[in-house]
């Protein structure tokens, strides 16, 4: 009998985790599993990329108007008589509107948002939260599983989050998988307790699926093929330091007038990068491209790849990059030399925005370092589809 399996996350967004869970599921055998996703919106750029075997879940009822804005969810649960969801969709504004850490407001908000969550009634043999907060909160809460799995894809302390809010959650799971050997200590160093339940499956990425969509043509009149051009992949958010990419472009364009810097990806801090770019007037020269299901075939026609972050767990962008043989330039957040050994197959640099400019700089002036870096990075061996033994093996509870 095929076990049954149920990933959970916020939606399908654009972002590391979900590319993350699409390339899994995309690997799985579905000969040995049933498998579910339950998303809490149902959209995102990723949808469409779900494997025909999959069954999508979205939630209904109160959450949906839970999830419009304040005044039109207070308004239609009062006209209903739903008086406690009423109180709780104000108390979820005002912890979101006062609480200006975003990971924080997420957490101390769940409580008010889980009223009009239902619980499923199917039962699971595995329920996974695949991104950390939320999702590991209502699998915890709202799941009948005989395993409970939580995934985290970022650096624990640098993340923002309570660990006093997240440990009663994370002692109801009976794993706590992350992405690297770093994020595995950070976690052991946070949750002592829990030493034997965390483990490590890295992002699984396929060279030879990266290699083939790259070759799509780019019908975008925005992206110039002729220029110098550097490319970003990240969420506009600020751990990913767009922000500090922008203020490097401001430095840029002073000495170097036909670069452009493409970034692909949105999020909350759009609005502000784009007064920014308009007060620096670089709408020429740092552009926002928004989303793209489909980012590789930019990236394989860039010169360079710039991760600015101020903290990751571990980029899948980077991974992508690598595949691509790209130049590589990113900061130094504390799990950069996972992926980039310095100076042998890319650059990590002071996180700062001169830093990033003085390292653009001296490797365009360096086309032997630029040939170094190609060249080993088409030496190694980039793959990961065989992190799929790991998932089983925890599935299976032999991990």
């Amino acid at each position: 009998m095929k076990k049954k399996i149920l990933f959970v996350i916020p939606s399908l967004d654009a972002g590391g985790a979900e590319k993350s869970l699409i390339n899994l599921l995309n690997v799985i055998d579905y000969s040995l599993f049933e498998v579910d996703v339950l998303v809490f919106h149902g959209k995102g750029i990723f949808l469409k990329s779900i494997p025909k075997s999959v069954k999508l879940i979205t939630i209904y009822g109160d959450f949906l108007d839970f999830s419009e804005s304040i005044f039109i969810s207070v308004s239609e649960f009062l006209k209903q008589g739903k008086f406690t969801l009423a109180m709780h969709r104000i108390l979820f504004f005002l912890k979101n509107k006062i609480e200006k850490n975003t990971s924080k407001a997420e957490q101390v908000s769940w409580k008010h948002i889980s009223k009009a969550i239902p619980e499923l009634t199917k039962e699971y043999d595995v329920a996974i939260g695949s991104l950390e907060k939320s999702s590991i909160y209502y699998v915890v809460e709202k799941v009948k599983a005989k395993t409970k799995i939580g995934w985290i894809h970022t650096n624990y302390s640098n993340s923002g989050m309570q660990k006093d809010f997240d440990l009663p959650f994370f002692e109801k799971l009976n794993y706590l998988v992350t992405i690297s050997e770093e994020c595995k200590d950070d976690l052991n160093r946070n949750f002592p307790n829990l030493k034997d339940k965390i483990k490590v499956i890295h992002n699984i990425v396929s060279p030879k699926l990266i290699k083939e969509l790259s070759e799509e043509k780019i019908v975008d009149s925005k992206f110039d093929t002729t220029a110098l051009s550097i490319l970003t992949i990240a969420r506009l958010s600020k751990e990913k330091g767009i922000d500090l990419a922008l203020e490097a472009a401001l430095q840029l364009v002073k000495t170097e007038k036909s670069f452009k810097w493409y970034v692909i990806g949105d999020g909350g801090e759009r609005d502000s990068l784009e007064t920014k770019i308009k007060e620096y007037q670089l709408e020429n020269s740092f552009i926002l491209l928004g989303l793209k299901a489909n980012p590789y075939p930019y990236l394989k026609q860039s010169f360079l790849y710039v991760q600015p972050s101020r903290y990751e767990g571990k980029s899948l962008a980077i991974d992508e990059a690598k595949i691509l043989a790209k130049p590589i330039i990113t900061t130094n957040y504390p799990t950069a030399k996972d992926q980039i050994d310095n100076g042998i197959n890319g650059i990590i640099c002071e996180m700062n925005s001169m830093a990033l400019v003085q390292q653009i700089l001296a490797l365009k002036a360096n086309p032997n370092l630029i040939e170094k870096f190609i060249f080993n990075l088409k030496e190694m061996n980039l793959g990961t589809e065989t992190e799929i033994t790991n998932f089983y093996n925890l599935i299976y509870g032999t991990a």
